[in-house]
């Protein structure tokens, strides 16, 4: 065995190393910081950005990969066999007192284990780990060498890819190429993972985590509860209504026919009042009152943002899966879950969280379970949408003034009440160590 046939071998070897990590560099490059050096002057990424643009070349790119890392593996196969196995033979015939044929095959055997070891692991493994630790940095540094491989490969590249969608296409299976895509949860992890390196501030990774779980957010979780919507009444004499809109801290509410399921519309302050200063006035509520929007309580966050935008509205009315009315959501709402700290004219009344000086947090019973995580610095779950509802759900019955509740280690103690609802929480954070509900 010469020191030529091991010099052969690892090349090789590092040739099957640079397609791997080309193919996975490629597909998990950061399209952003690529564009980015390629406007700072890189030559490197103004050669790379094309292909992560383009899902065609991508996938031809992809392609050539492929192409090399099973050329490569079957010359390394091959070349083994004709120079490794042919001189070994004599040494296991020699040291095992075996026969030529059977010599040949264990020689066979051997070089095959032993040159498929060394190429998954310097070949396959490593490449692999390194282009995805360092993506796009492996991207820049193969795009060279993948480009004459491009040229070198074209003609394969066509025939295998013609071949491999006319397969598909008789299947009846979508063509579909390499895009540079993420899930909700890996993008939540580069997130996380960002905040970790100091890239995001807390209030950042908060907003960005809220924005991301916006679509599984619903109207039920956001809406005021029916309990705290104030509606008034088409038949209502319009002077006693006139005194209770302008006595009210909202511009928008909604009005009923008799009862609150019987919602017929909204009417805004603002044209009321403007209506009733013109000359003449108005005798009935219905001739400044608007459509109002309903939405079912399982609607997702986004799609309600698109129905708010669709009929140019700031608030719907969120009814149950009977048509019974089960509040209002408004657009500050939907803020409020994004942003966090939006004020809502339908929750006046409702306290803000705040830090105690004892140490203890004050949050409001309406308060989402999303919203209080960057409170108490804990996730909390359970079949409730508030912080009110968890406390319910953890008593078992209904609260009562003064009532303890403990989950992961946390103290939650009823502030205030009204009636059967909490209005207020008083949360004392848990030990260091804690964690047990």
């Amino acid at each position: 065995m010469s020191a030529l046939t091991w010099v052969v071998i690892a090349a090789l070897i590092l040739v099957n190393a640079l397609y791997v990590a080309a193919e996975f560099a490629a597909v998990s490059a950061r399209r952003s910081r690529v564009r980015q050096l390629a406007d700072g002057g890189s030559r490197r990424a103004r050669l790379l950005m094309p292909v992560l643009d383009d899902a065609q070349r991508l996938d031809r790119y992809v392609a050539a990969c492929q192409i090399g890392i099973t050329l490569s593996s079957l010359v390394l196969g091959a070349f083994g066999q004709a120079t490794l196995a042919k001189d070994l033979v004599p040494l296991f015939a020699e040291l095992g007192g075996m026969q030529e044929a059977a010599a040949q095959s264990t020689s066979a055997i051997v070089v095959l284990v032993g040159l498929t070891v060394l190429q998954v692991v310097f070949g396959e493994l490593v490449p692999k780990s390194l282009a995805l630790q360092f993506s796009t940095q492996t991207a820049l540094y193969t795009v060279t060498p993948m480009r004459w491989s491009l040229v070198f490969f074209a003609g394969a590249i066509k025939v295998l890819n013609g071949s491999g969608l006319a397969i598909l296409r008789w299947l009846r299976v979508p063509q579909g190429g390499h895009r540079h895509i993420h899930s909700p949860d890996e993008i939540e992890l580069l997130i996380a993972e960002s905040r970790d390196g100091g890239l995001l501030e807390a209030d950042e990774h908060q907003r960005l985590h809220a924005a991301l779980r916006l679509a599984s957010r619903t109207a039920g979780e956001l809406m005021v509860p029916r309990r705290y919507v104030m509606a008034v009444d088409i038949r209502e004499p319009l002077d006693r209504l006139l005194d209770r809109i302008a006595g009210s801290p909202y511009t928008r509410v909604p009005v009923c026919d008799g009862a609150l399921d019987n919602i017929v519309g909204v009417v805004h302050t603002k044209d009321l009042i403007t209506r009733h200063l013109e000359d003449g006035g108005i005798s009935s509520l219905a001739e400044v009152m608007r459509p109002a929007v309903f939405v079912p309580e399982n609607l997702t966050a986004d799609r309600l943002l698109a129905v708010l935008r669709a009929q140019r509205r700031h608030q719907a009315i969120v009814i149950d899966e009977y048509g019974g009315v089960e509040g209002l959501v408004t657009l500050e709402d939907v803020l409020s879950g994004l942003l966090g700290g939006v004020g809502d004219e339908f929750k006046h009344g409702q306290p803000e969280p705040e830090r105690l000086p004892d140490g203890r947090i004050r949050l409001p019973g309406l308060m989402g379970l999303d919203g209080s995580e960057r409170w108490t610095g804990a996730r909390w779950e359970g079949e409730a949408a508030t912080i009110g509802g968890l406390v319910t759900e953890l008593l078992g019955r209904i609260p009562t003034l003064g009532d303890r509740a403990t989950i992961d280690g946390a103290t939650l103690e009823i502030e205030r009440m009204d009636g059967h609802a909490v209005v207020s929480v008083l949360v004392t954070p848990a030990a260091p160590g804690t964690g047990d509900r």
